[in-house]
């Protein structure tokens, strides 16, 4: 988060050290709050630092269609774009999602900009479902149900 290239559509200001420290404790407070959270993405072979993959409840005063589902978000270091990390990476915590989560909504938000996020949510299945303004900047709001695994598989 420290890099122009990954904050470039997350509010565009490199984040600072103590900046990632906050964050750092925002994320391990949502595993023990919410029993969800986001996930360090390294490379499996080198086990390079790719960036990073989660769950969140930031209650971002949205709108209830928003702010009640699961918030699926992720960043990745600007080496790693474009190589298939993040479809991997999102894929597989909306996997653990279907089987962990309670809450059957997720969401996230791009900006209009980030047409690779953009891709990603839809290849996943997310899909558009309202525009609006965080921190004064333009952002897609999408949506997607969490389908539930049975034993067999999903439903």
């Amino acid at each position: 988060m420290g890099e122009t290239a990954v904050v470039q559509h997350i509010g565009g200001i490199p984040a600072t050290q103590a900046d990632s420290w906050a964050r750092l404790h925002r994320y391990v407070g949502h595993w023990a709050l919410h029993g969800f959270g986001y996930w360090v993405v390294r490379e499996r072979s080198t086990k390079r630092f790719v960036g990073e993959v989660g769950w969140a409840n930031f209650r971002r005063g949205l709108g209830p269609q928003f702010d009640s589902g699961a918030e699926c978000g992720w960043a990745l270091a600007p080496w790693a774009f474009g190589q298939g990390f993040a479809l991997e990476a999102v894929s597989a915590a909306i996997d653990w999602a279907a089987e962990h989560l309670e809450v059957r909504r997720a969401v996230c938000m791009i900006h209009p900009d980030n047409m690779k996020s953009a891709r990603i949510a839809r290849k996943v299945a997310f899909e558009e479902f309202d525009r609006a303004s965080f921190k004064d900047a333009p952002v897609i709001l999408f949506s997607k149900s969490l389908a539930v695994r049975d034993g067999q598989g999903l439903r």
